[in-house]
């Protein structure tokens, strides 16, 4: 049966690829002529299965965390294209698997969906779980946190070994487990970390930290990152951009030390270094006659925390807003992200480019064009201003930038 399965799966794939229609559809089809296997596929793997959940962050960290194991030796398999459904996974399967059905790989590191995690945990042995933080995020698809908390509960539970918490997030750190350890700020970085409570309850950030972690951001100074690890500080250099990577890291750090106890631990510190942006997530890329940058944003915390990171008077600025499925329809977030720190924007583009032109003007933002055409916003913004360019996007709208700059190149 699974030889036939991957067979359809793989000649679905292909004519989707040719109607260029979606990528988890071949999964879908493989799921419902085999509901076993995803199961089958990966309860061998010597090293088991990590999912990496949360509002904020799990591609970046699930690249960091699968390129940190590589770099050991290990066959990793992981859901590049950041397709986060249990399909998904399944028909990423299909591109790595032969028609014999031998999945030769280690261990698996996957970032799933909240609620496709819950399904995934119950059609599939599971053996690590990294859950980030969790945000006001699709609020008319999950509802309140609470709620998506109650979901990353589901599926600790099921891990077999161990689940890594992030300290600092309240709803996160009173999540239990088999064997649970923890990540987190020291006192002076807690501030430049705000939470969800901070940037809409107005509630200070909390100094107090009652789990004891394993790795702690302890300072950033530009590229330059420190970590407390089991007690000792070291200083390391990041590829990657911006703070809450940093942060990313630090979860990353807690984890494959987990998976790996013997490694050395200075294997996987030197081995950040040469870790970069993940899919849309500060890619470079040229237009016009300037470098522009990427940046997905989707909530209010990971917008403020981009802005904290990347708003300077160096760059020429555009923001794309959409509101379909995948970002969320409900935009009202936007009023919760502190826009002052830009003093215009030149374009604002998307469905609601209209919503945040008039956002940005009560935070006295000057806005010089608002189009809702993305490839005809891309266009104008090229031809305006003339210093490196960057652009913050919901995820559909970077979905379409990318689209659009694929001719060029991204870096």
């Amino acid at each position: 049966m699974t030889v036939f399965s991957i067979l359809i799966g793989k000649i679905v794939k292909a004519l989707s690829k040719l109607r260029g229609s979606g990528s988890a559809f071949p999964g879908l089809v493989v799921e419902k002529l085999q509901p076993g296997f995803l199961r089958k596929m990966l309860q061998k793997l010597p090293y088991g299965v990590v999912v990496i959940l949360g509002t904020n962050g799990k591609t970046t960290t699930t690249k960091v965390v699968s390129e940190l194991l590589q770099a050991q030796g290990l066959r990793v398999f992981t859901n590049k294209t950041g397709s986060n459904f249990v399909r998904g996974v399944i028909s990423e399967i299909l591109d790595v698997v032969p028609l014999s059905g031998r999945f030769d790989y280690d261990i698996a590191v996957l970032e799933l969906d909240e609620a496709h995690a819950v399904r995934f945990a119950q059609s599939a042995f599971l053996d690590y779980a990294l859950i980030l933080n969790v945000q006001r995020d699709q609020l008319d698809r999950f509802g309140e946190i609470d709620h998506t908390a109650e979901l990353l509960q589901s599926v600790a539970s099921k891990a077999r070994k161990c689940v890594v918490l992030n300290a600092e997030d309240s709803r996160v750190s009173r999540i239990t487990g088999k064997e649970c350890v923890y990540f987190g700020l020291s006192d002076r970085m807690k501030e430049f970390f705000p939470n969800d409570d901070n940037l809409i309850c107005g509630v200070a950030a909390s100094s107090h930290t009652e789990h004891r972690a394993k790795v702690l951001l302890k300072a950033l100074d530009g590229p330059s990152s420190t970590y407390e690890i089991d007690g000792k500080d070291y200083t390391v250099q990041l590829s990657l951009k911006g703070r809450y990577n940093a942060f990313n890291v630090a979860a990353a750090l807690t984890l494959v030390q987990q998976i790996l106890p013997e490694a050395d631990l200075n294997s996987f510190l030197t081995g950040l270094g040469g870790i970069g942006s993940a899919f849309g997530r500060g890619e470079t890329f040229s237009l016009g006659e300037h470098e522009a940058e990427l940046f997905l944003v989707k909530n209010p915390s990971a917008f403020q925390l981009s802005l904290d990171s990347f708003v300077d008077s160096d760059h020429d600025y555009m923001i794309a807003i959409n509101d379909l499925g995948a970002d969320g329809h409900d935009v009202s977030w936007l009023w919760n992200v502190d826009f002052s720190a830009l003093k215009e924007v030149l374009v604002t583009s998307g469905i609601r480019s209209a919503d945040m032109a008039l956002r940005l003007k009560y935070d006295n933002v000057k806005v010089q064009e608002s189009i809702s055409d993305i490839p005809q916003a891309l266009d104008a913004f090229s031809k305006s201003g003339n210093k490196p360019k960057r652009i913050f996007a919901t995820y559909t709208a970077m979905l379409e930038i990318r689209k659009s700059v694929i001719g060029r190149s991204i870096l």
